[in-house]
């Protein structure tokens, strides 16, 4: 068999995760926080694209104006 160039040889990867503890009180916790976010990031959405389309009916109702003026 061929050894590797200079006698190295790759070391195999370490598995080195933390040790956590499942707390009941602290998933609650994290679960509604994350809740709310969701709930608040789903508004803000609906109402950027309810004024995006405000914008864009606004825009080619003034095209469609100036058209008609031509």
């Amino acid at each position: 068999m061929i050894r590797p160039m200079m006698g190295h040889r790759k070391q195999p990867k370490k598995f080195d995760l933390p040790l956590r503890h499942y707390n009941p009180e602290e998933e609650a916790k994290r679960r509604k926080r994350i809740q709310i976010k969701t709930k608040s990031s789903a508004r803000k959405r609906a109402r950027s694209q309810n004024t995006r389309i405000l914008v864009y009916a606004v825009g080619l109702a003034a095209v469609i104006y100036i058209i008609t003026i031509l």
